[in-house]
């Protein structure tokens, strides 16, 4: 009887000690996993953290964008329907916006403590020449602002003539490629080779104008042309972020620069040197495709 109870509670310690031997093995696996998965959470909101710091990045090109901002003071010039020019190159993104006045002296891409520092670089105004739906112009500032991202918030400082920084939240959105209108040399089917072709000049006073039809060349499928205006007084041109020099150095002031495509605004910048100081204006160049004809 005796040696019945012993046998008896030898097995159940035996037993004891293997369930808790197990209970113990599987908190611990449960540990780990509860770990894994924790690990798991982090690197996944890493990754979307970073893909929020960088965005998503165009492909490179131009596009009209819409620029918001969270000022009533701050933003862009009525006459451009509440849009910049966004233009990509690199993978970097950059938006030109005309302001309503020459109020705002300069920006900065962060924070106005940080815009105090020394070294900052700061973003220093263009004069641009904005015509209302009046047919009234006026110059303004304009800065090109470079956008880290696309549909979400980012901080731009600025400082006007008080001489006090403020910050500000922006965003760029809607960014709409400016050639989707227009007709390419391969849509076109042309072939290399010299044409003519028309070409309207818009934007400024109105009082510029270029001759037209215009020189037009084909060269490995892309197109260039050559340029002459009604003034002798624009010493360059801005064509998708690249500047031209005029390639003449009397008359009326003539260029080469590429043509992206047909049967729409191609957006382009004159500076000029009538003024008291250069001033860069912004136009618009729009090449008629039904007009091309071989070159005699």
């Amino acid at each position: 009887m005796k040696n019945r109870f012993v046998k008896a509670l030898v097995l159940s310690m035996v037993v004891c000690t293997a369930m808790t031997g197990s209970a113990a093995v599987f908190a611990a696996e449960e540990k780990t996993e509860t770990v894994e998965v924790a690990e798991e959470g982090v690197e996944e909101n890493t990754e979307e953290s970073e893909q929020e710091q960088t965005g998503d990045v165009l492909k490179d090109g131009v596009y009209s964008a819409k620029f918001d901002t969270d000022s009533g003071m701050f933003h862009v010039n009525e006459s451009q329907d509440g849009k910049g020019v966004l233009t990509v190159k690199d993978g970097k993104m950059t938006i030109h916006v005309s302001l309503v006045s020459k109020s705002i002296l300069n920006l900065f891409s962060g924070l106005a403590e940080d815009a105090e520092k020394e070294g900052a670089e700061l973003l220093e105004p263009t004069t641009d020449t904005v015509t209302y739906s009046d047919g009234y112009t006026e110059e303004v500032y304009g800065f090109d602002i470079p956008v880290p991202y696309l549909d979400k918030e980012f901080d731009v400082a600025l400082i006007g003539k008080k001489g006090k920084w403020y910050d500000h939240k922006v965003s760029v959105s809607e960014a709409t490629p400016l050639e989707a209108e227009g007709k390419s040399v391969e849509d076109l089917k042309l072939e290399d080779g010299s044409y003519t072709v028309e070409v309207v000049l818009e934007g400024g006073s109105g009082k510029a104008t270029v001759e037209s039809p215009a020189a037009l060349e084909i060269k490995d499928g892309k197109a260039s042309a050559v340029l002459v205006w009604n003034s002798p007084n624009y010493d360059y041109m801005l064509v998708d972020g690249e500047k031209y020099e005029r390639t003449n150095t009397e008359g009326n002031s003539t260029f080469e620069i590429p043509v992206s495509g047909f049967d729409y605004q191609m957006p382009v910048v004159g500076d000029t040197v009538a003024m008291s100081t250069p001033h860069e204006i912004e136009y618009t160049l729009q090449f008629d495709s039904a007009s091309l004809k071989e070159a005699d």
